[in-house]
């Protein structure tokens, strides 16, 4: 995040910050926030993890932006920067054991007065959210909510390290039943005879044979 003149970090606390001033003083934070601070995101990790209480970096900053209005002019409004960059322990949905996914958020933010504006806010820029400012705006809150926006919808390793035991018996059972009723156990009944370790099933054409070399018999007596 670019330098740019007006004060240095703002002392504030940041769950009460007035994100109008910090807007049209085009004032700057950063600091960290652990995620033991994020109840939400703390949900998300697994209890075996690590390290439960990560921290994340932050950066925050305020601007006045040119925007053109209805009756032609233009005129400054307020933006936020907000930029988070870190890792969180969660849960592989493929093997069920933690691993650290990175984090990364970079959004941009128009600042408006009330949710109507916000709803009415023209979105014609894909890379510029709208927010409800306020005079005691949870920073923190926000921080927050982007990181639970960067999870991974199906969390997962790239390698897993092993598979879960109750993922193994799940194979298992499934190409077992698979054996037994399935394809493998036709071509085994077909290539052993009925006799081989393919199938335990008998074979109809052996049956077969044997009703014949028993007609056969009759027939010379």
């Amino acid at each position: 995040m670019t330098q740019n003149p007006g004060k240095p970090a703002c002392p504030e606390d940041l769950r009460a910050l007035d994100l109008f001033d910090f807007a049209q003083s085009r004032r700057q934070a950063a600091g960290g926030v652990r995620v033991s601070q994020l109840p939400r995101l703390l949900s998300e990790v697994p209890a075996d993890a690590p390290d439960r209480d990560t921290v994340f970096s932050w950066q925050a900053e305020g601007s006045m932006q040119p925007e053109l209005q209805d009756d032609g002019t233009e005129a400054p409004q307020p933006y936020l920067r907000l930029a988070v960059h870190g890792s969180v322990w969660i849960e592989c949905q493929r093997c069920l054991s933690p691993y650290s996914q990175h984090l990364d958020v970079d959004a941009t933010y128009r600042i408006v007065l009330t949710e109507e504006e916000a709803d009415e806010f023209p979105l014609d820029n894909d890379e510029v959210e709208v927010i409800v400012g306020s005079r005691q705006f949870d920073l923190i809150d926000l921080i927050e909510e982007e990181l639970l926006l960067s999870l991974p919808l199906v969390p997962k390793h790239d390698v897993c390290p092993e598979v879960h035991e109750s993922l193994n018996t799940d194979l298992y059972s499934a190409e077992g039943e698979l054996d037994e009723g399935g394809l493998n156990g036709e071509a085994g009944s077909r290539q052993d005879g009925g006799s081989g370790s393919g199938s335990n099933r008998p074979n109809p054409f052996a049956a077969l044979g044997k009703l014949k070399q028993g007609g056969s018999g009759n027939d010379t007596h």
